[in-house]
């Protein structure tokens, strides 16, 4: 049964669909999603990768006037260029500086200044304890402190950065491995991107684009670029502000020795803004051990820094950039990202906004063509129900004797 609305034709869904059929498909997907999570989620990924692409390769088609498939090998090599060369420089820079990180806090531990005669950590003890006595606090430090500095020079702090360092080129290792277990995700995305056109072209001729709006394809890569768009500048954004505080703390003697880790610890930061609530304190925490190891007083400063930086990501820079790119209520966010946390951890947090905001630009585009049947005012209802007439008060008058028919015998 089809309604007209104006000119907009709807498809409207039976109330008897709406009462079993629709949550039996709904358990149906439910139940094989979860037992298949893992290719569920591949095709997710590959569909959101083949809407963020799309408009690249139709762009490159449509002006070098060269065939789609073509393109599309264009485009997916630049793209994977991109990705193995910030990848490869990224894990350079940070297997480097965790290398000379490492060493610096062995030495800290362990080499014994010629002036002194003390290590560096038992020397900022002593400066930290004198901090306290100019200013009247009567608290004792040196002595656990120094107890402190001995037991961790005992334990050769120098094999737990190694395990660390270790660690670290391991984990670089992995990323390597992983980077190849991802043909399989790039495959399934050029096969969407290489039917993309057909499937839009069947969307359209069922649900034709009102007159002066985006079909539903243009509408869900314009939500994803949106979306990627306003994550990159908050990302460049709250990076920029985080290497910006450090290196007014290197300038000004707050954090010593900060200067040749400061674009590290702030690409970590840009890089953790990627994963939403969490992400700035994630970013944090490196900068703020930093602290502790080197500077312990510094680290009241990094922690400062941080809490302005999330206070002003939280009333600033989220109003004015996701909102505008994500369009979603903050309730729902919190709701999928915790979802996708549950689901597939860490990857589906990092997939459920873009998943959202793609699938927002859908339930739009199908709001104006598709309706409910309503269950008041038109058609029976699905059951029959006899109702019975409603009694009135009591009443104590005598019953009148009822009308005889025909004579009486």
């Amino acid at each position: 049964m089809a309604s007209v609305t104006g000119a907009t034709p709807k498809l409207q869904i039976p109330r008897w669909i709406q009462l079993i059929g629709l949550p039996l498909l709904l358990l149906f997907v439910w139940t094989v999603a979860g037992h298949v999570r893992h290719v569920v989620f591949v095709f997710l990924v590959a569909s959101l990768i083949a809407l963020l692409l799309n408009p690249l390769v139709r762009r490159l088609a449509r002006h070098a006037h060269i065939p789609r498939g073509i393109a599309i090998a264009i485009v997916y090599i630049a793209f994977l260029i991109a990705v193995v060369a910030a990848l490869g420089g990224v894990g350079t820079v940070v297997v480097d500086q965790t290398r000379n990180a490492g060493a610096r806090i062995d030495d800290y531990f362990t080499q014994v200044d010629a002036v002194t005669g003390v290590v560096g950590a038992d020397r900022d003890v002593d400066r930290f304890q004198q901090w306290l006595d100019d200013r009247g606090l009567k608290v004792d430090v040196q002595t656990p402190g120094h107890k402190l500095v001995k037991d961790l020079r005992d334990k050769d702090v120098g094999k737990y950065t190694t395990r660390a360092v270790n660690f670290l080129e391991g984990a670089a290792i992995s990323i390597g491995r992983t980077l190849f277990d991802l043909i399989l995700l790039i495959v399934i995305s050029i096969y969407m991107l290489l039917d993309t056109p057909r499937l839009a072209r069947a969307i359209d001729r069922r649900f034709p684009p009102l007159p002066g709006t985006r079909p539903l394809m243009r509408r869900m890569e314009h939500a994803l670029f949106g979306y990627v768009k306003g994550q990159l500048l908050l990302s460049l954004i709250i990076g920029a502000s985080a290497g910006l505080g450090l290196w007014i703390f290197d300038a000004t003697g707050l954090l010593p020795g900060i200067g040749s880790y400061i674009l590290l610890f702030a690409a970590w930061v840009a890089f953790t803004e990627l994963i939403p609530y969490v992400g700035p304190w994630l970013g944090g925490i490196p900068a703020f051990i930093f602290a502790l190891v080197v500077h312990p007083l510094s680290a009241i400063w990094v922690t400062l820094l941080f809490l302005f930086i999330h206070q002003v990501e939280g009333h600033v820079v989220i109003p004015n950039v996701m909102s505008r790119a994500v369009r979603l209520h903050p309730l729902l966010v919190m709701f999928g990202l915790l979802g996708g946390l549950e689901i597939y951890g860490l990857p589906g947090v990092l997939v459920a906004l873009p998943l959202l905001a793609s699938l927002r630009a859908a339930f739009e585009f199908f709001s104006e063509r598709v309706e409910l049947e309503p269950w008041r005012g038109s058609g029976p209802i699905p059951v029959e129900v006899e109702v019975e007439p409603e009694a009135g008060p009591l009443s104590l008058e005598p019953l009148e004797p009822a009308a005889e028919s025909g004579s009486a015998d």
